[in-house]
């Protein structure tokens, strides 16, 4: 089947001896205003998409609000190509947060369902980012933690936050890649046009991936080719479950960012397992809690100035795979989204946070309303809650929760604001599981 993946010598720009100072808004959005087909079919308006974030928005049973459901109205206004969901579990005993969204039955069918039809009317799609938080999974609101190996998460002051995890039975094992295709399936009835695997940022497929957080000694540890049997293996089961002409992405670490961890090399070659496969769209990004490259600490002055943080290694992925490639991380100005998709090292721009203080993004690009957008990073003056992301993270979660109130976003909550709120928020969910 045919597909738009473009190498650097598939095609020649009319635009190379034109200074960019010249070029118009049109000829600067050639490409990001482009439609793109994956490869089962399915045709995205544009290669904007917004990357998966947390919104921590669901009720206290962990079903969507009516404001996590505003939420993706607002953003659908905007008409990206591709709107993907924050953490959507897999299991009510396995939360990353309090208030994630879980989908392991059809309780809440009908929410699922209005959830799906914001995006009705706009062309953009909807998936869902499917998640199993393995060790990752705060001992305030789980009372047990599971992962590939008795590895506990060294953090530091924070590391008490979270409990020794519990190494997964072989029949365990199997029993989450049979939830992840359970989950997968549900939200394709609810009306979602796609999903997407979380295998990046340190949570459970991340961890089996990972020499560091997977000692094990069988056939799900050890060599690249076991570690990677997990996350090959809940693709299979949620293809089996949805069918071939229902698009599946996947979001992968380029590295862990430590040492002894999953590097480069590695995650090379699980892309090219992942492309055999039949994937249909891969995101790139990096870190883990232990070391949140994802938020873009410690970035060097090549990478600021280029903006995306995952560039290089996405280079090296566009040699080695014709599947899509998605890029996550940095991105604020359109110049330098346009560049990298007709340098051709990727197919479709991701935006997180700008989502969060521009939601009709993708409309004030392509109205010219605004050519770059600058995202806030607040601090609490806590040095370790800092470090980790602790502060940062809620604050654009607030921003969101505004977002579904039908509020405009609001720069100006303080640090300090966003950690109480999160913390009210474990305190509550805490109370409730004991």
């Amino acid at each position: 089947m045919e597909f738009n993946c473009r190498f650097n010598d598939t095609f020649s720009s009319d635009l190379d001896d034109v200074s960019e100072s010249t070029l118009s808004i049109e000829q600067k959005m050639k490409y990001l205003a482009s439609k793109f087909t994956l490869p089962n079919g399915s045709i995205l308006q544009n290669r904007i998409a917004k990357s998966a974030m947390s919104e921590n928005m669901g009720t206290l049973n962990n079903a969507p609000t009516k404001n996590l459901i505003n939420t993706y109205r607002v953003w659908a206004k905007g008409k990206p190509g591709l709107l993907i969901t924050g953490n959507v579990m897999i299991d009510s005993k396995a939360l990353g947060e309090p208030r994630n969204i879980v989908v392991e039955d059809r309780s809440n069918f009908n929410l699922l369902q209005e959830w799906a039809r914001t995006t009705e009317g706009t062309g953009t799609h909807i998936w869902p980012q499917i998640n199993h938080p393995g060790r990752q999974a705060f001992a305030a609101i789980n009372k047990k933690v599971v992962a590939p190996s008795s590895v506990s998460l060294k953090m530091g002051g924070a590391s008490s936050m979270f409990k020794e995890p519990i190494p997964l039975t072989e029949e365990e094992i199997w029993e989450v890649i049979k939830r992840f295709g359970n989950t997968a399936k549900i939200m394709k009835d609810a009306g979602f046009s796609g999903c997407q695997i979380h295998g990046a940022h340190g949570y459970l497929v991340s961890q089996f991936l990972s020499p560091l957080s997977n000692v094990r000694q069988d056939q799900w540890g050890g060599s690249l080719k076991n570690r990677a049997r997990f996350v090959l293996e809940v693709y299979r089961e949620i293809r089996g479950q949805v069918g071939l002409d229902y698009p599946i992405g996947i979001k992968i670490n380029s590295a862990d960012f430590q040492r002894g961890g999953f590097s480069e090399e590695e995650s090379i070659e699980v892309i090219k397992l992942l492309s055999k496969e039949g994937i249909d769209l891969i995101e790139i990004s990096g870190g883990t809690y232990e070391k949140p490259a994802m938020v873009g600490s410690k970035r060097k002055q090549s990478t600021i100035e280029r903006e995306a943080y995952f560039l290089d290694y996405i280079e090296k992925a566009r040699k080695i795979t014709d599947k899509p490639l998605m890029l996550t991380g940095g991105f604020r100005t359109v110049s330098v989204m346009e560049t990298a998709l007709e340098n051709g090292a990727l197919d479709v721009v991701g935006l997180g946070r700008p989502f969060c203080l521009y939601p009709e993004i993708a409309q004030d690009i392509f109205t010219k309303k605004s050519t770059s957008f600058e995202v806030s990073a607040p601090k609490s003056g806590i040095k370790f809650i800092d470090k980790t992301g602790g502060v940062e993270l809620p604050w654009y979660e607030l921003q969101i929760h505004r977002i579904g109130k039908g509020k405009v976003p609001k720069i100006s909550i303080s640090g300090l604001s966003a950690f109480i709120f999160s913390i009210k928020n474990m305190i509550l969910k805490s109370f409730l599981k004991n």
